[in-house]
C-alpha cells in the first residue's frame, strides 16, 4: 500500500467517477484505474462497483476510506515535519534536576536570539548515567559535578567551585549561623538516592547517616524531594551551593570543613558544532555574573 494508491482511491470515492478523479490527480485514467486495482489486489477485497454508468463504493470500500483518510494524512504530516526540520539546529542538553535546569532559560535565550532556527531539548539524567549518554552522542552537554574517580574520554568545563552547604528551612536551628562546621550538623537528616547526588556527597552523607539513630534518618528519591522535606520538618539535608540553582524558600549555609564540588559542563572532545560552542560560552558567562 502507497500514498498514490490511497489518493486515488479517495479521489475516486470523493467525486465517484474515474474521468473526475484523473483530472484532479493530474495522471491517466488507466492509471488511476491500475493503481485501484493494485489496493483491491493487496486488501483483497473489492472497493468499487463499476459500470459503464455509474461509480459506486462498496460496503468494504465505505468501511476502508476513513482508514484511508486517515493513513494518508498521518504520512504527509509526517512528511511535512519531518520536511520542515531539515534546516533547524538540535541542541540535546542534560542535566540531574529541576534546580540546575534553571540555569538553561537565559543562556538558552541569548542562543536562540543569534541563531533563530535551534531547537533544543533538556533531559533530567540520573548521575550513573551522564556521561555513557554524551559518549553515546544521545546528549550535547550536561551540566554535573567534576568525577575525579572516574577517567573519562569526555571534556569538562568547570563552571564554578561550590561550597557544601547545609540546606535548611529558616525555623531550623541551623539557620542561625553564617558558617557550620561538620561538628555543628546535628538533628535529623535527609539522604537522598544515590543515583541523584555526586560520589563525594553520598561518601559524605553515608558517615553522617552512620552516627544517626533510626528515627533522625530521612529517606528522600531525589533532590527536589528531600528539598520539600526540608521545608517541611525540622530537618536538613546536604547539597553544592550552586549560584542560579538556589530554593528561594531554603536556607544554604557553607560547612567549611567539607570539600567543594566542582560543578560544570561535560562534552565530548572534537565536537566541532558553533551552536555549542556558544553555548558553552554563553553559560561560562552566566555563571561568572553571578560569582562577581
Amino acid at each position: 500500500m502507497n500514498t498514490v494508491q490511497l489518493e486515488c482511491f479517495i479521489a475516486v470515492a470523493e467525486y465517484l467517477n474515474f474521468s473526475k478523479a484523473s483530472r484532479s490527480l493530474k495522471i491517466t485514467q488507466p492509471a488511476v484505474s491500475h493503481q485501484i486495482q493494485t489496493l483491491e489486489e493487496e486488501l483483497e477485497v473489492k472497493l468499487f462497483n463499476r459500470t459503464s454508468k455509474s461509480v459506486t463504493l462498496t460496503h468494504e470500500g465505505a468501511l476502508f476510506l476513513t482508514d484511508a483518510q486517515l493513513i494518508l494524512k498521518t504520512v504527509l504530516s509526517a512528511k511535512e515535519r519531518l520536511g520542515s526540520h531539515k534546516d533547524f539546529i538540535p541542541l540535546e542538553l542534560g542535566c540531574h534536576n529541576y534546580m540546575e535546569m534553571n540555569l538553561f532559560p537565559p543562556v538558552l535565550k541569548k542562543l536562540s536570539e543569534e541563531f533563530p532556527l535551534l531547537r533544543p531539548n533538556i533531559r533530567l539524567i540520573p548521575f550513573p548515567s551522564l556521561l555513557s549518554m554524551i559518549e553515546n552522542n544521545q546528549v550535547q552537554a550536561a551540566l554535573g559535578v567534576k568525577n575525579e574517580q572516574k577517567l573519562s574520554p569526555l571534556l569538562f568545563r568547570e563552571l564554578c567551585s561550590a561550597p557544601t552547604t547545609c540546606v535548611c528551612s529558616p525555623e531550623h536551628p541551623l539557620a542561625q549561623h553564617k558558617v557550620l562546621t561538620k561538628e555543628q550538623l546535628t538533628g535529623n537528616y535527609i539522604a537522598c538516592s544515590p543515583r541523584q547526588i555526586p560520589d563525594s556527597l553520598f561518601t559524605i552523607q553515608s558517615g553522617i547517616l552512620g552516627s544517626l539513630l533510626p528515627g533522625q534518618r530521612f529517606f528522600a528519591e531525589n533532590v527536589e524531594s528531600a528539598f520539600a522535606i526540608a521545608k517541611a520538618l525540622p530537618a536538613y539535608t546536604l547539597y553544592p551551593d550552586i549560584p542560579h540553582a538556589r530554593d528561594s524558600g531554603l536556607c544554604y549555609i557553607p560547612v567549611t570543613d567539607l570539600p567543594r564540588i566542582s560543578f560544570g559542563v561535560y562534552y565530548q572532545y572534537g565536537l566541532d558544532q558553533p551552536v555549542l560552542k556558544r553555548f558553552l560560552t554563553l553559560i561560562s558567562g552566566y555563571m561568572k555574573e553571578a560569582q562577581a
